[in-house]
């Protein structure tokens, strides 16, 4: 059976393995088949392009990137895949994020360095190494100062909502991000819809408006999830009509999560990867 992990990160975000060590790590897992899906940001694909094919590694790749959005209270990730990548309105879009990224992590920044905590903005961004800063750069620095004892801890002191490292997002409307995926021949995926902490109520009105805006997809499967969350998604994705994806959102290995890990869909769910034609169940 054809392993699938469709949500991946390297360093051209907040991932921390570089895209050579990532494809590697994928192969060493057993993966098939890999997206990287990088935060608002396409940088990456040329690179693991080039190294799958000079290190002829038996993995194929699938182009993608992950757009934030703006619904209602919530920001809310919307993956992009089989896209391509050379597409106008997708960059066009993607640059317009890229931007408003950095003016939030300017922001972020001078909210932190009034708290006392100075020369972080310039941290954050040494730590990105040129890629798209994101507040995982400024929790990482928090950690490193000895703020916190992870990156979690940083979050939930400094980042999160009513903070004081926290700058509300202006991302994109998931109508936006949704078009700009289509026209560069993708499709796009609600992610990770058991993350945002919504009620039933809610997580069903954002399924409303995301089929509504044309979204054909949603993640049902990833590794650190509780079986009955597994089987609910997948329950709504049949109810909606929508095709079900896996990934492990994979950022960097841990104990609880890895490239590849715990992947598998519930009966009945048809997997993302029928849009590009594959058929084979992983």
């Amino acid at each position: 059976m054809i392993k699938y992990d469709l949500h991946s990160h390297s360093t051209f975000s907040d991932g921390r393995l570089d895209v050579a060590e990532l494809l590697e790590r994928a192969t060493e897992k057993g993966v098939d088949v890999l997206a990287l899906t990088d935060h608002d940001t396409v940088a990456g694909i040329p690179v693991a392009k080039q190294y799958i094919a000079e290190q002829n590694l038996e993995l194929e790749l699938i182009t993608g990137v992950e757009i934030s959005t703006k619904w209602e209270s919530f920001e809310i990730h919307i993956v992009g895949l089989n896209i391509d990548i050379e597409s106008t309105s997708l960059q066009a879009l993607l640059k317009e994020q890229q931007n408003k990224r950095r003016e939030r992590a300017k922001e972020i920044g001078a909210r932190l360095e009034k708290r006392g905590y100075e020369g972080i903005y310039a941290q954050a961004l040494e730590l990105a190494k040129g890629a798209e800063i994101t507040r995982a750069h400024f929790a990482k620095a928090l950690v490193d100062r000895g703020v916190a004892k992870n990156i979690q801890g940083v979050f939930k002191k400094f980042l999160a909502r009513n903070k004081t490292g926290y700058v509300p997002s202006a991302w994109c409307t998931l109508a936006e991000a949704i078009e700009a995926i289509h026209s560069a021949g993708g499709i796009a995926v609600l992610a990770h819809p058991g993350r945002y902490q919504m009620s039933n109520k809610w997580l069903r009105k954002l399924l409303d408006e995301f089929s509504a805006s044309g979204g054909k997809a949603m993640e049902v499967a990833q590794p650190q999830q509780a079986p009955t969350e597994r089987q609910f998604l997948g329950q709504l994705s049949r109810e909606y009509n929508l095709l079900a994806s896996q990934g492990s959102d994979f950022h960097y290995p841990t104990s609880w999560l890895d490239l590849g890990r715990n992947l598998y869909l519930p009966k009945d769910c048809q997997g993302v990867w029928q849009f590009w034609g594959a058929a084979e169940e992983c």
